[in-house]
C-alpha cells in the first residue's frame, strides 16, 4: 500500500469522492451492473453499519473506500455479509484495495461475520485476482445474469469464510 494512506471509518463526509469514486467505477463497465449513485441517504441505509473504511491520502482526499451489503434479512444470514472495494484511479495499482480489503475482513469479522462474499464482473481481472490474493474462493460463475449496456454478462462468485468466527 502506498506507505501515506491512513484507512479510517467511512463517514457521511467522505460520501462526495466516494461516490465519485464509485461513478468512476460504474463508467468502466466492468465494477457493477448499477448505473445511478444513490444519495447518502439510500446508500447509508443500503450498508452495513459496522466496517465501512476509507484509504485517505495525507492530503485527506480519499483514494478508495469499502463496504459490506447483507446479502439477507433472514436471520439464518446474519454472519453473512456481500463486498465492496472501490479505487480512485489514480491510486490503483499501488495496493489500496489489499489493504482496504484485508482491514474489512478483519472489522467483519469482529462484528460476529462468518461469510464475506463478492459478485464481480468476469471481465473485472484486477477485482478477481485481489479477492483471490486475500482468501476468497471461487464458488462458480453465474452466466448472463443480467444485462448491462445492452449486453448479457457473466458474475464470478467469490467467498471468504473465516476461520475464527462461526468454526
Amino acid at each position: 500500500m502506498h506507505s501515506s494512506l491512513i484507512i479510517g471509518p467511512l463517514l457521511a463526509e467522505h460520501y462526495p469522492a466516494v461516490a465519485a469514486i464509485y461513478a468512476a467505477g460504474i463508467a468502466t463497465g466492468n465494477a457493477t451492473f448499477a448505473t445511478d449513485i444513490p444519495d447518502w441517504a439510500t446508500w447509508d441505509q443500503s450498508h452495513l453499519p459496522a466496517a465501512r473504511l476509507v484509504a485517505l491520502a495525507p492530503d485527506g482526499a480519499v483514494a478508495g473506500w469499502a463496504a459490506l451489503t447483507p446479502v439477507s434479512g433472514r436471520c439464518v444470514y446474519r454472519g453473512v455479509a456481500e463486498v465492496s472495494v472501490y479505487v480512485d484511479a489514480a491510486y490503483q495499482g499501488q495496493g489500496v484495495g489489499q489493504a482496504l480489503l484485508r482491514q474489512l475482513v478483519q472489522e467483519a469479522e469482529a462484528q460476529g461475520l462468518w461469510t464475506l462474499q463478492a459478485g464481480i464482473l468476469r471481465e473485472n481481472a484486477a477485482s478477481l485476482a485481489l479477492h483471490r490474493r486475500l482468501g476468497f474462493r471461487d464458488v462458480g460463475i453465474r452466466e448472463r445474469l443480467g444485462q448491462l449496456q445492452g449486453q448479457w454478462r457473466d458474475v464470478c462468485l467469490l467467498e471468504r469464510r473465516s476461520a475464527v468466527v462461526g468454526v
